[in-house]
Formats: C-alpha cells, structure tokens, sequence
C-alpha cells in the first residue's frame, strides 16, 4: 500500500466552495481508501491505497464533484516523494526572520520550460522562489496576500496549490503516525 497526501485546492476559502472534513473522509473511505486522516479545513488529506496516482487524482477530483456539486483539482504526492521535496527545500527555515515565510506551491503537473523561465525571469523584489519538477518553494519576506510573486503561480499553467511550511511539515509527522 501507498500513502498519498492529498491536497485539495480552492476549498473553504470565504463562503464558496465549502466542504466539512469530516464529509471529505467519509466519502473517500466510501471509495475504498484507507486510514484516512485530514487536517485542518484547506484540504490536506492523508490515506493508503494501492491505485496509481495519475488515475486515483481523477477518481477523486470525480467523486468529489459528484458528491459535492463543484470541481476541485487534487494534487497527489506519495509519501516517499513528500519527504524527498522537503529535503529539497533550499531555503533554512531556522534562519527566518520576523514576517518571513517559506510557502510550498504544489502543482498537478511539470510546467513548461518557457512557463518556468517566465517564472523564475519575474522580477519579484523582495520574493524569490527556486522551482523544482513539480514544486515551487516560495520565500516570502512579506504576507502572501502582499507577494506579487505568488500572484504569478497560476502563469506556470497548470494547476496548483500552496501551503505554508508548518503545513507541509505537519503533514509529513501525520505520514509518521499512518
């Protein structure tokens, strides 16, 4: 069996597109999946399954806008890859200073190579970002709400999600505990 980390994107964001943790783990147990565990509202999901990747992101995206009544795009990483893109980080979390941030910009597929070299051409004083296969490691020196770059994510054309660090490495001591 595999462990996947789910991430949902665009979900209990305002008042749209709202979804109750505890329905989202009935509905993929309900699909066979396995020690499913959530955190938090934003859509991280934990679980084992022995289904391929590429086709159980579809299933889910499937089900979760059958049951639920609108789209949303879920981005899968196994656990081994989890743990291999966060010893890929290139930015020192303990060196950070007060109002810095690494955010992790997940992205469904590999982006282009002119996608990614119109990303790393931005100019985006005081941001800065490295872009690793299918991850994005954003460091903030401002509130993501204020990052221009952040703003140029979905320029990459694919589709994509962010999480802050601490989410990135709570997820990963849940894999621990699986």
């Amino acid at each position: 069996m595999t462990i996947y980390i789910a991430l949902l994107r665009g979900i209990n964001v305002g008042k749209h597109n709202r979804i109750k943790m505890a329905d989202l783990k009935s509905l993929l147990e309900s699909m066979g999946l396995e020690k499913v565990k959530t955190y938090i509202q934003s859509g991280n999901v934990l679980f084992e399954s022995n289904d391929e990747a590429p086709q159980l992101s579809k299933r889910l995206e499937d089900e979760i806008s059958k049951t639920f009544g609108f789209p949303v795009p879920v981005i899968l990483r196994s656990s081994e890859e989890y743990e291999q893109m966060i010893r890929n980080c290139p930015y020192r979390v303990e060196s950070l200073k007060e109002g810095e941030s690494i955010q992790l910009a997940f992205l469904a597929d590999e982006p282009s190579l002119e996608k990614v070299d119109l990303l790393r051409n931005y100019k985006s004083d005081p941001d800065e970002c490295v872009i690793w296969g299918k991850e994005v490691y954003l460091f903030l020196r401002q509130s993501i709400l204020d990052s221009k770059l952040a703003t140029q994510l979905p320029k990459l054309g694919v589709p994509v999600t962010v999480r802050n660090w601490k989410t990135v490495i709570k997820l990963s001591t849940m894999v621990d505990t699986l």
